[in-house]
């Protein structure tokens, strides 16, 4: 199969990767923080050490304010919950996926709307435009899931600071491909998934959040510290960690993270922009075909197709030429009102290091064909 679906979670794994799961599930399963014996602290070094990677990658300083979560959607409802109440108001994009509408929407909060250009593109002058006297939080997603355009978080983080609010990073499709600095781009909170563009397993992800901000956590229960108390640790990263941790993931999400640090982010851009620059000069040509977004992306490319629905383009791909992709809205309805496709959905394909530039002449072969 030809995967180009790797914007929901990467297909092909550093060899790393699977060596860490199959060695943590055979020699080392255990539970950390609920032990003394040797496996629970084998587990409890393991799981500082991925903190420590993640901190090295995105230049934070304290890697217990790191906590593991399930997926990146589960670490934005910590946030969002944690941070807002009906009486705040938010600044979101108009690129945002619905794992930050929903909540936002849910807790009944006043928003504004960030308003995106027609490649998805949203600039720092059009935060700024949004925010109001009573703006708590401004929410940003770091490139676009369904175009892949890639928003200027240092300068939004400008203007947060400027207006002394904090800045929510989801970078959900661009952690491990484009470089991420929270002291720098002046970030207070960062979602990211572990099991996309970091190579690890799925269910893992992440949610950083800087010293100054105060959540009230959404879960309580075992955290393995302060079993004494009826109340839930108020310090990081326990008070977000309750229960147990999916370890044999974070065993792996450790080595993709790793990959990533050895690899450099800057030369992983540099192969997926490759690839997707490839794909857009083979797509550009048809006329059949519409394209969306900019140069100026991470490894995705959308685009719809003038008498196919976008959903069935996909499944041909699937079914006729075993290439993996994904039609449809995305789960990302703000996104395509802004961009103006909710009513045809877009096709979707999305690259990794693991994908080859044969595959890219393959695919645009292949679309050829359909046509």
């Amino acid at each position: 199969m030809i995967y180009l679906d790797n914007s929901a979670t990467t297909h092909h794994k550093p060899r790393a990767v699977v060596d860490s799961v199959c060695n943590y599930i055979k020699y080392y399963t255990s539970n950390s923080g609920r032990g003394s014996h040797k496996l629970s602290n084998y587990s409890g070094e393991m799981v500082f050490s991925c903190r420590e990677l993640i901190a090295t990658l995105f230049n934070i300083d304290d890697p217990s304010l790191i906590a593991f979560t399930t997926n990146t959607t589960t670490a934005i409802n910590f946030a969002v919950h944690g941070i807002l109440n009906k009486d705040s108001h938010v600044v979101i994009s108009g690129m945002e996926h619905n794992s930050v509408l929903r909540p936002v929407v849910d807790i009944g909060c006043d928003y504004s709307v960030a308003k995106a250009d027609h490649t998805g593109f949203v600039s720092a002058q059009s935060v700024e435009n949004a925010i109001t006297p009573g703006t708590k939080l401004i929410i940003i997603n770091h490139a676009s899931n369904i175009v892949g355009t890639i928003n200027p978080i240092k300068e939004i983080g400008e203007v947060a600071k400027k207006h002394n609010i904090p800045l929510m990073v989801d970078c959900a499709q661009t952690a491990g491909v484009v470089d991420i600095d929270v002291k720098r781009d002046n970030i207070s909170v960062l979602a990211f998934a572990g099991h996309k563009l970091l190579y690890g397993p799925t269910g893992t992800a992440g949610l950083y959040v800087s010293k100054n901000i105060k959540l009230k956590p959404i879960i309580q229960g075992g955290t393995g510290t302060m079993s004494e108390s009826y109340l839930q640790p108020e310090i990081m990263p326990d008070m977000l960690e309750s229960g147990t941790l999916n370890l044999v993931g974070i065993a792996g999400l450790k080595e993709g993270v790793r990959f990533v640090l050895q690899n450099g982010v800057y030369n992983l851009f540099n192969y997926e922009k490759g690839l997707i620059t490839e794909l857009r000069r083979g797509l550009s040509g048809i006329d059949r075909i519409k394209l969306y977004g900019n140069h100026r992306s991470v490894g995705v490319l959308g685009f719809v197709v003038d008498g196919i629905d976008s959903v069935t383009m996909s499944s041909l791909l699937d079914e006729k030429f075993d290439i993996a992709s994904r039609g449809g809205l995305h789960c990302a309805v703000l996104a395509h009102n802004s961009l103006g496709t909710t009513d045809t959905g877009l096709v979707r394909l999305s690259v990794s290091r693991f994908n080859t530039m044969e595959e890219i002449e393959k695919t645009v072969d292949a679309i050829k064909r359909i046509l």
